[in-house]
C-alpha cells in the first residue's frame, strides 16, 4: 500500500504565508494572462458559509480559489486537493488545502468529514472540483464524483455556488482567463445523493454554457479582476 493510501494531510493555515503567497499568485496570474475577467452573480453575505464547485481544466485551477477568496469573497477558505499533489507540495496546506485520496474510499470519507466540520465555522468556504480530475473544457454535462452531493446534504445551511473557468486565446496571443460565478443552486437536499449530484452537474453545465457564449460574444460584459 502506498503512503498516499493512508496519509491524510489537514489544512494548517498561516496568515503570513497566505499574504506572501497571495502577492506571488496575483503577480503570476497577471504575468501569464492577458486579462483575468469576472462575471459575478453571487457574493457571500457576512457570516455566509459557501461551497464553491468548479470545473477542472488546467494546472491553474489549484491557484484560482486563493485568487477569488483574497480578491472577492474574504471568507475562511479551504480547498480539497488530491493527496498525490499535496505530498509533493505540502505548502498548500498553509493556504487552506487538505488532502483527499480519490482511489481509496475510506480515506475519501475521512476527507469529506473533515470538510463538513470545516464548514461549521462562520464565514467559511470550501472549493471543490467534483469531477476529481483535469478534463478538457466542455459545455457538456460534467460527471461528478459523489463527494459534492454528500457535502450538500451534510451542510444544509451552506450556499452551493457553481463556478465556471474558461481559458481562451481568441483575441490575443496571451490567454485570457474568464470566470463566471453563478447564482446559488437550490436543489431539494432531501433527495438521494446521486440525484442531488445530477442537479448540481446541470447547474454547473448551465454556467459553463453561458460563460463560453459570453466570453466569445460579449467579452466586454466581464469586469477585470
Amino acid at each position: 500500500m502506498s503512503q498516499s493510501n493512508h496519509t491524510f494531510i489537514p489544512a494548517n493555515e498561516s496568515k503570513w504565508f497566505i499574504a506572501l503567497f497571495d502577492f506571488y499568485v496575483r503577480n503570476l496570474f497577471h504575468r501569464r494572462f492577458k486579462n483575468i475577467l469576472i462575471d459575478q452573480e453571487y457574493q457571500p453575505s457576512s457570516g455566509s458559509r459557501t461551497i464553491y464547485f468548479l470545473n477542472h481544466t488546467s494546472w491553474w485551477d489549484g491557484l484560482i480559489p486563493l485568487l477569488l477568496n483574497q480578491k472577492l469573497f474574504k471568507q475562511k477558505a479551504r480547498a480539497m486537493m488530491e493527496d498525490k499533489q499535496m505530498l509533493e507540495h505540502r505548502f498548500f496546506r498553509k493556504i487552506g488545502a487538505f488532502s483527499v485520496n480519490l482511489d481509496h474510499p475510506r480515506s475519501a470519507v475521512k476527507s469529506l468529514r473533515y470538510a463538513s466540520r470545516s464548514m461549521e465555522r462562520p464565514n467559511s468556504s470550501l472549493y471543490i472540483y467534483p469531477e476529481g480530475k483535469i478534463v478538457p473544457f466542455s459545455v457538456g454535462k460534467p460527471e461528478f464524483k459523489r463527494g459534492l452531493g454528500w457535502l450538500a446534504k451534510e451542510c444544509p445551511a451552506c450556499d452551493l455556488v457553481p463556478v465556471g473557468i474558461y481559458i481562451q486565446t481568441a483575441r490575443h496571443d496571451k490567454p485570457e482567463l474568464f470566470i463566471r460565478i453563478g447564482d446559488p443552486s437550490t436543489p431539494d437536499r432531501s433527495m438521494d445523493t446521486k440525484e442531488l449530484s445530477k442537479l448540481l452537474e446541470m447547474d454547473l453545465q448551465s454556467v459553463l454554457i453561458s460563460l463560453r457564449k459570453k466570453a466569445h460574444n460579449d467579452p466586454d460584459g466581464f469586469r477585470s479582476l
